[in-house]
C-alpha cells in the first residue's frame, strides 16, 4: 500500500478481487473507484489534495458575521443530469440537493423602465414539449414579440439538429444563431443566459455541437429536463464527506496528499510511482488504471503508445470561472437565486443557509450572496479591489435592498482552468475512455461523453472508464448503465 493510503475493512463477503488504480479524487474518480469496487475489484485511489471532490469543494473562512463554510463556486444540475443524480444516491446524499418541482428562473433586467429593475420568468407548465416554455416565452418582458417568435423558429430548428453530427461541432453556435435570425438581444436574453452557464462560454466561443446538446437535452427531451437543483449544504459534504464514506464501505483505500508522478507498464499490468510529501514514495501495482485528472496531467501520465495522436490532448482549452462573494449585514434577496441581463452580473446564489450563518430561529442578522460569473476570462486576474468596485454598484442596481446594506465581507475565488473550452472543433481532441493499451483508461468531464464540462459529464466518464475496464476483464458491469 502506497504511503500515506488510508487502510480500510473491505465490504462484508466482498471477495478480493483485481488490482485497480484510480488516478484523481474529483468526480470521475470517485465514481470509477465506486464503480469498480462494487464489481469485486480491490481499488486504490490516489488524489494529491488533503481532501475528495476535485473542483467542487468547500473551505471555511473567517467573517464580521462569523465562520462562513464557504463551496469555491456554485455548481447545479439539471433533472436531465440523470448520471449525477445517480451519483448522488449512491453518495447517500440525493435528498441534501434537491431539484426544484419546476423549472422557475428569475430574470433581472438592470436597465429597466424608470432605472429599476424588470422582472421576468423562465417557468414550465405541464404541457409536453415543447409547449411546456410556451407561456413563460410568450410572457418574457426581456424580448420583443418579433424576437419571440424568432426564438420559437430558431428552437424547432434546433430540434432538428444532431448533436453528435461532426459537422456541428466544426462551427460556432453564435453563427448558426445568427443565421437562423436571432437578434444580439435575444442572444443575451435568452440563448447565452443558459449557455454560458452550462457550456463556461458565450455562443460565437461554442461549439454548435456542444450548445445543441445542453438546449435539445435540457429543453427539449422531457418538459421537467431543466429542472434546477443545487445542494443545500457545503459541497464539500457531498463529494468528500459523503465519498469518502461511501469509498471506505465499499472497501477502496483511499490515498490523499499523494500524487501520481509515472504510469508505466509492467508486463501484462501497470506500474504506479506516487510521491506523498517531499520525501515520501512508493510504487503501485495493478492490472487496471483509471487517469481521472486534467488533459495535461493525462498527457504527462500517458505512456506514448496509449493514445494516438496523445499531443492532441494539449490543444484542448481551458475556460475560467470567477466567483465573486459579497456578506451583508441584512437580507437583501429574498429569492433563492436570479439570472441577470444588461449587467456584468450573471447568476446570483443566497449560499447563507449552507455557509452556516442561518440562525434556528430562521431570522437572519446577514446575508450571503454567492455570484457565478462564467466565461470570465477578462476579468479573472482582476485584483479584489477593481472587483468590488464593479460588481457592489451592479448588486444595488439589481437589489434596491442592498443600497445602504452594510458590506462585512468581500472576497473572491478563482478557477483559472475551471473547465475545459468547447470551442469549436474540440469534439474530435476528446478521447474515449479505452486506450490502445489494455488495463488503461481515461476519465474526466473533458473526454468523450458528448456533454459540455459538468458535473453531469465528470460522472459519465467515471461510470464509462469503469464499464470499459470491467468489460476487458470479462466482469459483468452490473448496474452501470
Amino acid at each position: 500500500m502506497t504511503a500515506g493510503a488510508v487502510p480500510t475493512k473491505r465490504a462484508a463477503g466482498r471477495p478480493e478481487g483485481a488490482a485497480a488504480v484510480v488516478i484523481g479524487g474529483g468526480l470521475a474518480g470517485t465514481t470509477a473507484a465506486l464503480a469498480l469496487a462494487d464489481a469485486g475489484l480491490r481499488v486504490t485511489l490516489v488524489e494529491g489534495r488533503p481532501r475528495l471532490g476535485g473542483l467542487v469543494f468547500s473551505f471555511r473562512r473567517d467573517s464580521a458575521a462569523g465562520e462562513l463554510t464557504v463551496d469555491n463556486g456554485q455548481h447545479v444540475h439539471l433533472r436531465c443530469c440523470t448520471a449525477y443524480g445517480d451519483h448522488l444516491r449512491r453518495l447517500g446524499g440525493h435528498h441534501l440537493a434537491p431539484v426544484q418541482d419546476r423549472l422557475d428562473v428569475p430574470v433581472l433586467d438592470a436597465v429597466g423602465a424608470g432605472g429599476r429593475p424588470r422582472l421576468g420568468r423562465l417557468r414550465r407548465t405541464a404541457l409536453p414539449v415543447p409547449l411546456h416554455l410556451a407561456q413563460s416565452l410568450a410572457l418574457y418582458p426581456h424580448l420583443t414579440p418579433a424576437e419571440r417568435a424568432g426564438v420559437v423558429r430558431a428552437t424547432l430548428a434546433l430540434a432538428r439538429l444532431d448533436p453528435d453530427d461532426p459537422a456541428l461541432d466544426r462551427t460556432d453556435f453564435g453563427s448558426w444563431l445568427r443565421r437562423h435570425g436571432q437578434s444580439p438581444r435575444a442572444v443575451e436574453a435568452l440563448w447565452d443566459l443558459v449557455g454560458v452557464a452550462t457550456l463556461n462560454a458565450t455562443a460565437g466561443d461554442a461549439s454548435l455541437g456542444l450548445a445543441a446538446k445542453v438546449f435539445k437535452t435540457g429543453l427539449l427531451s422531457a418538459p421537467g429536463a431543466a429542472d434546477i437543483g443545487w445542494a443545500r449544504v457545503p459541497l464539500g459534504d457531498l463529494h468528500d464527506t459523503l465519498a469518502t464514506a461511501a469509498l471506505r464501505e465499499a472497501g477502496v483505500r483511499i490515498a490523499l496528499r499523494t500524487r501520481a508522478t509515472a504510469v508505466t507498464r509492467d508486463g501484462d499490468g501497470w506500474r504506479v510511482a506516487v510521491a506523498s510529501g517531499p520525501h515520501g514514495g512508493d510504487t503501485l501495482t495493478a492490472g487496471t488504471v483509471v487517469l481521472a485528472v486534467p488533459q495535461r496531467e493525462a498527457h504527462g501520465l500517458l505512456p506514448e503508445a496509449a493514445l494516438p495522436g496523445k499531443d492532441r490532448l494539449l490543444d484542448i482549452g481551458t475556460a475560467p470561472i470567477l466567483n465573486v462573494h459579497v456578506l451583508y449585514d441584512r437580507p437583501v434577496l429574498r429569492r433563492p437565486f436570479f439570472a441577470a441581463l444588461g449587467s456584468p452580473v450573471q447568476w446570483v446564489f443566497d449560499r447563507t443557509g449552507p455557509s452556516g450563518l442561518a440562525r434556528a430561529d430562521g431570522h437572519r442578522r446577514s446575508q450571503y450572496l454567492a455570484l457565478s460569473q462564467s466565461a470570465a476570462q477578462e476579468e479573472i486576474d482582476q485584483p479584489v479591489a477593481k472587483l468590488r468596485a464593479r460588481y457592489l454598484p451592479e448588486l444595488e442596481r439589481l437589489l434596491p435592498a442592498a443600497r445602504g446594506a452594510r458590506i462585512l465581507d468581500f472576497f473572491v475565488t478563482r478557477e483559472r482552468t475551471a473547465t475545459f473550452a468547447p470551442a469549436p472543433g474540440v469534439g474530435r481532441l476528446r478521447p474515449a475512455a479505452r486506450t490502445q493499451v489494455p488495463g488503461l483508461f481515461l476519465a474526466g468531464a473533458w473526454t468523450a461523453t458528448g456533454w459540455p464540462a459538468t458535473m453531469e459529464s465528470a460522472v459519465r466518464s467515471g461510470t464509462a472508464a469503469a464499464r470499459e475496464a470491467l468489460t476487458e476483464l470479462g466482469r459483468p458491469p452490473g448496474r452501470l448503465p
